[in-house]
């Protein structure tokens, strides 16, 4: 159920998103869930994924709007949205790892409360995410935060991967010797196993389920009666109507925002390109079958543990040279393993490096936003009540992101001509598996850069922000101005 902002990339093959990747299962074992456990077949487990996966994605500017117009309540403004959300979502997440007995419908079935589960969550994560901006007024106050956050959801990636692996794991489905039958092994998967194993199958889905969703529980318990909304005392009680598309246009059509996309989108699908293809990458070009969970795990705790160095070097250096340098630092690495024969330790050097710069490119883009919403706010001070939809395009953005990396992936090794569940693969696979990993993510990064090289807000803008957003909270709290005043006195400013 951790669903942060970098750990929804998908695994190559379009196969599985990796955090449902049973770290035990070896990369040649990976399977759809709807196809071998669920017994859909695979056009229909394809239309479920592709339609859930849009879904996704179209529901997070509609949900931000809704909460743009939502009104402040004594638990706030975004806390009822998670309150309300988290126990049907539950619900939904448990339903789609159920198998129902019924022999008609089932893709309908797995369709609908896939979709339901994708709307629900986003009903969470947009508010949780947007929280940023209340939590404090102060921009050190809300870095500290982002970092905070960040690193719990990189730990939750890694305890959901874990938990599910461990549980899920135990049941083994060997991969095919002769290449040939690969073609046949979706449909022969089904046949082949026993009842008995299906239903083990089953039921170490279900159980992995309702221990996630324990955690989900727990977490949104700590917090909601951890954390409280602060109000602008700039803000009136009553903000203005907007709709929708005026609401999408003053959010797109501000500079600073857009940029910031534009930069993040590239160097998150950059990476999300590396993690979505890494698992197959180790097995069959570099040949460590029984290696790349601990190296994916190496990547994890790297980025784990170097979040707070990096919210140390933002504040020492400011955020767009640590842009710079955190992205740019997985570079040579990757470099590094393009051209350099399997080696294990030196795998595993490029996979402490790649968690430092994955460190950098999730945390320090979320970090800038609340950054250019202040931006926002200065420029147009009468515009209340869109921080939501600042927050949930940028998540809109980073689905977006995730799906045309798994669709780079699914086409590139299906040309390749990629052996579903083969225990290994034709040249050509290993050599596109190769660039997916290797050349690929550093163009994009190097784009990316270029991007974030016309991002306007600096060090010396974040001052200037921060000293015109304070002049104008303290004249709101000391003679109570209306929106007019409020407009009038950031024209002065």
């Amino acid at each position: 159920m951790a669903k942060g902002e970098g750990a929804e990339s998908g695994s190559a093959a379009g196969l599985l998103p990796t955090g449902i990747l049973p770290v035990a299962e070896r990369p040649a074992q990976v399977k759809i869930y709807l196809l071998d456990v669920a017994q859909v077949d695979p056009f229909s487990a394809s239309i479920i994924l592709f339609v859930g996966r849009a879904w996704d994605a179209f529901t997070d500017p509609l949900v931000g709007f809704c909460i743009s117009k939502s009104s402040w309540t004594r638990l706030g403004r975004l806390m009822p949205w998670i309150i309300f959300s988290t126990p049907l979502a539950i619900i939904a997440y448990f339903l789609i790892w159920f198998v129902p007995d019924f022999p008609q419908g089932q893709a309908l079935w797995y369709l609908l409360f896939y979709c339901l589960f994708e709307t629900l969550v986003t009903c969470f994560h947009v508010p949780y995410s947007a929280l940023t901006m209340f939590i404090s007024t102060e921009q050190s106050e809300r870095d500290s935060a982002t970092a905070y956050r960040m690193t719990v959801e990189v730990l939750g990636t890694v305890l959901g991967t874990a938990i599910q692996g461990q549980i899920v794991g135990q049941v083994d489905t060997p991969c095919l010797q002769d290449p040939k039958d690969s073609a046949l092994a979706t449909e022969g998967a089904n046949r082949t196993q026993s009842t008995t194993s299906l239903k083990e199958t089953q039921n170490a889905y279900l159980l992995a389920a309702g221990v996630i969703a324990s955690i989900y529980v727990v977490c949104a318990v700590i917090l909601t009666l951890g954390v409280r909304e602060q109000r602008e005392p700039y803000e009136t009680q009553q903000a203005e109507p907007m709709s929708f598309f005026r609401g999408l246009r003053l959010v797109m059509s501000h500079g600073p925002y857009v940029k910031l996309i534009a930069g993040f989108l590239f160097t998150s699908l950059a990476f999300m390109l590396v993690e979505g293809n890494f698992a197959l990458f180790c097995t069959y070009t570099l040949g460590f079958r029984n290696e790349f969970q601990n190296l994916l795990l190496a990547i994890m705790l790297s980025a784990t543990f170097t979040i707070p160095i990096w919210q140390w070097f933002l504040t020492r250096f400011g955020k767009k040279t640590a842009v710079y340098v955190g992205i740019s630092s997985a570079v040579p690495f990757l470099i590094l393993v393009a051209f350099t024969e399997s080696n294990l330790i030196v795998t595993y050097v490029v996979a402490v490096a790649a968690g430092i710069s994955v460190a950098a490119a999730f945390l320090l883009p979320w970090s800038m936003l609340p950054d250019v919403i202040d931006d926002f706010h200065l420029k147009q001070p009468q515009s209340h009540g869109t921080e939501p939809i600042f927050f949930s395009f940028y998540v809109f953005f980073t689905k977006f992101a995730s799906g045309v990396s798994l669709g780079i992936s699914t086409l590139s090794l299906d040309f390749a001509g990629y052996e579903t569940r083969g225990c290994s693969q034709p040249a050509r696979v290993k050599f596109t598996l190769k660039m997916l990993v290797t050349i690929a993510p550093i163009a994009l990064i190097l784009l990316g850069l270029l991007l974030f090289k016309l991002y306007p807000i600096d060090e010396e803008k974040r001052r200037q922000n921060k000293k015109a957003l304070q002049a104008l909270r303290e004249e709101a709290s000391s003679s109570g101005c209306s929106d007019t005043d409020s407009t009038e006195l950031a024209s002065i400013l």
